[in-house]
């Protein structure tokens, strides 16, 4: 053995010579020697993996008890082995489903017959070791993403509408709190085609103040918010109108009213005669808004005004989506359904509109039954204050008196109360609703006809109450007859609801401008027809 290796140090030396040599007659340099002294290296070593990476396998186990037949076995031992994990095959006595893989030794090339190689005993006893979890299975979204690619507008939603109709059953989800929603299977899967499938095109026509500019503070805030998040949106707004789903009229009702009303004239004609006008001339420059007759359009208004803005042009006010915050079946207007309720949302800070928000007292640090203060205007408010103004348990108010205001602010007698007293002013919808959600004082909603929003997907039983006006007098023993048990689930699903009515300057997964718009796209998937189905 020492011969041998004599042997070959005298050849390795001699190599280097020759190589020295032939460097030397070619005329290279010191730094074109290291280049390829060091190529020879990296190729050496290369080969050298190449070689282990591909061992020459002599035999292999036949059985499931791995014994072997007598001529593999004396080739076998001949020849050093190292270790390779392999899975069992489909007739082991392991379950396919076992999450354990066994260590099998496999032959590799070598001497044999070099004492410095190590025979490894053949053993019936299998080692194991535990297995990595297998790589998770390609998601199919891209696939399904790119075959709705291929879909025409229409098509696209008829696929959507049978997908959603057939939503895979869950009962959980790390994202979505399962007892807020009618049915969270349909949500979870609508959400998702949303995502994939729809697309916006925004009309660009039409000058400032009354198009294009958001109206961001104040209790008509969130037609200006969604009008702003839409507008800056890359993912669900196309420049190509072929293919939209969906088509956006983005103009502000309040800015409308500061632009047109005439002050005491008690008239809407300039505002809904200008919106005429302006939904003619988008259907003449237009195809598509003839195609439809308008129902694949919408418009987001949050004054209260905005219902009645419409009723100069029929297909306006009958086909197109309406995002009403006065969401009023009573009126012939609004349509559940087809037309979406959108939350009123107060935004005192438009750099911070979640400013406020969360903060509530614990259940045990909230001693008043029910409180509401605000102006008497409308039906209902007048009828809350003659029962209950001088209740003690609740603290009903026509406004917050000044020496109570410094004692305990508004806000925070909606964090000391279990419940919020929500009644409508004029109009059926009120900001009180919110408040109470962002301050965990499970809201109590007073106002018939009052659609409220998202309730195509929300189960606003699960954290709120809803009262008749008729019922008004009866109102402190509807509230103490909830059982403690009930409360405490309300109160908790309202902190659970609040991610759902917050506005953030950059939209985050289900918050308040993404659930206005799925309301907007799955009312206007309940309103399509397959044609094969009829």
């Amino acid at each position: 053995m020492q011969k041998k290796h004599r042997s070959r140090n005298s050849q390795s030396l001699f190599l280097m010579k020759e190589l020295f040599l032939w460097c030397a007659r070619l005329r290279m340099n010191s730094r074109k020697l290291i280049f390829a002294g060091a190529m020879t290296t990296v190729a050496a070593a290369l080969l050298h993996l190449w070689f282990l990476s591909h061992p020459l396998t002599v035999s292999s186990y036949n059985s499931s008890n791995g014994s072997m037949q007598p001529s593999q076995l004396s080739e076998t031992l001949q020849e050093p082995r190292i270790y390779r994990i392999q899975h069992l095959p489909a007739n082991s006595i392991i379950s396919q489903n076992s999450s354990i893989e066994v260590m099998q030794s496999v032959p590799v090339e070598g001497r044999a017959g070099d004492s410095n190689s190590k025979r490894w005993k053949t053993d019936d006893k299998s080692k194991v070791i535990p297995t990595p979890p297998p790589p998770s299975p390609r998601s199919p979204t891209l696939s399904l993403q790119r075959y709705i690619w291929t879909l025409t507008p229409i098509e696209a939603l008829l696929f959507a509408k049978k997908e959603i109709d057939h939503a895979p059953i869950i009962t959980e989800d790390a994202e979505l709190y399962a007892p807020l929603f009618r049915n969270i299977s349909v949500f979870k899967r609508s959400y998702e085609l949303m995502e994939m499938t729809l697309r916006v095109y925004i009309y660009s026509n039409g000058k400032r103040p009354i198009f294009h500019h958001p109206y961001l503070r104040g209790i008509y805030a969130s037609e200006g918010w969604f009008m702003k998040l839409m507008r800056g949106n890359k993912h669900f707004v196309t420049e190509d109108p072929e293919k939209a789903h969906l088509f956006y009229l983005p103009y502000s009702v309040r800015q409308l009213q500061l632009a047109l009303y005439v002050p005491n004239s008690h008239s809407m004609k300039p505002l809904t005669n200008f919106l005429r006008d302006y939904v003619n001339m988008i259907a003449t420059k237009y195809p598509f808004w003839n195609r439809t007759h308008g129902s694949d359009h919408f418009f987001v208004a949050c004054h209260d005004w905005g219902p009645y803005t419409t009723v100069a042009h029929t297909e306006l006010k009958e086909n197109a989506i309406k995002v009403l915050c006065n969401a009023d079946l009573s009126e012939g207007i609004f349509v559940a359904g087809k037309d979406v309720s959108l939350p009123e949302t107060t935004i005192k800070f438009p750099k911070k509109p979640q400013r406020h928000i969360g903060g509530g007292n614990r259940v045990s640090q909230r001693p008043i039954l029910a409180f509401f203060a605000g102006y008497m205007h409308g039906r209902v408010r007048p009828i809350l204050l003659k029962y209950w103004k001088d209740d003690e348990d609740m603290k009903i108010y026509r406004r917050l008196p000044h020496l109570v205001s410094k004692e305990m602010s508004y806000i925070q007698h909606m964090k000391s109360s279990r419940y919020c007293i929500c009644p409508m002013g004029y109009e059926v919808n009120s900001p009180r609703i919110v408040e109470a959600i962002y301050y965990e004082c499970v809201p109590v909603i007073i106002a018939d006809n009052f659609v409220l929003p998202f309730g195509e997907v929300l189960d606003w039983s699960a954290f709120s109450v809803v009262i008749l006006e008729k019922d008004i007098p009866k109102l402190k023993e509807i509230l103490l007859a909830i059982p403690l048990r009930k409360y405490l689930e309300m109160q908790v699903n309202v902190k659970m609801v609040q991610k759902h009515f917050v506005w953030h300057p950059v939209p985050i997964k289900y918050d308040l401008f993404h659930m206005v718009l799925h309301s907007i796209w799955f009312n206007r998937l309940n309103q399509i027809q397959d044609p094969q189905s009829q």
